[in-house]
């Protein structure tokens, strides 16, 4: 399968065709292209591929500009850190719509969507259009605005602003917020994953899950593994693995 990949962030154009490759070894990428100008030049010059694998936000405008420019019958898998462009990927040949950081398993689903796809010759349109909705009503949820902490007798409520991260340690969550104080709360670290806005905050291991602003530095570690240093500061190994550590950087760089 001739594929093509337009993505201007080069660590993530690199795991997708090393993912692609792990898929599949016999899907072959003519080219990768990291700007609306140079994709409409490429496509203008060359023979379409049989599938598009194409990021929204480019390095010079946004990736529909391509679309609107060159006339393409292939289908199109979105890869993207946003949301709300669902309805709009639909309109122009999209079969998928993955999120940023792309989780191997989801685009398997993808290119199995494609063989199926390319395989039946139906209209699939009506179908992709219920996943798009579906999807959109999940995208627009309301990520939790604040935790509550019980101390004592007290209680006390902290805005997701005001916490530089969440870490469990001996079988309890801790926040520590941007004064440093640390508080207990009765949530897991995995449902913390899941209620907080992934834009800002990150599960770099099984203990930590970290907002931006509390990365006050990273440096390489074994294996190509990475060390944090969070502000306030804990007294932890804090460490990115090998595995986790492209899906990282991808995130520091959205």
């Amino acid at each position: 399968m001739n594929v093509l990949i337009i993505e201007d962030e080069s660590l993530a154009a690199e795991k997708l065709q090393s993912t692609l490759h792990d898929i599949n070894p016999s899907i072959n990428v003519l080219a990768t292209l990291t700007s609306v100008d140079q994709s409409i030049e490429w496509l203008k010059s060359n023979p379409h591929p049989e599938l598009i694998f194409s990021d929204i936000h480019l390095a010079d405008g946004i990736c529909f500009n391509i679309y609107t420019e060159v006339k393409i019958s292939c289908p199109i898998i979105f890869t993207t850190a946003y949301e709300k462009y669902a309805i709009q990927a639909f309109e122009v040949n999209s079969i998928d719509y993955l999120l940023k950081p792309i989780q191997k398993i989801k685009l398997e689903g993808a290119i199995n969507k494609f063989n199926l796809l390319a395989r039946a010759q139906t209209n699939y349109k009506a179908d992709l259009f219920q996943e798009f909705k579906s999807l959109m009503s999940e995208s627009n949820k309301e990520y939790k605005s604040r935790f509550l902490c019980k101390l004592g007798n007290k209680i006390k409520s902290v805005p997701s602003n005001n916490i530089s991260y969440f870490y469990s340690k001996d079988k309890i969550t801790f926040i520590i917020d941007k004064e440093g104080h640390r508080l207990p709360i009765n949530n897991t670290l995995d449902e913390i994953d899941s209620l907080v806005d992934p834009s800002i905050f990150f599960r770099v291991n099984r203990k930590f899950v970290v907002q931006f602003d509390a990365i006050q530095e990273i440096h390489p570690y074994f294996k190509g593994r990475l060390k944090l240093k969070l502000n306030p500061n804990i007294d932890e190994d804090i460490v990115v693995s090998t595995e986790k550590s492209p899906l990282f950087k991808s995130w520091l760089d959205r």
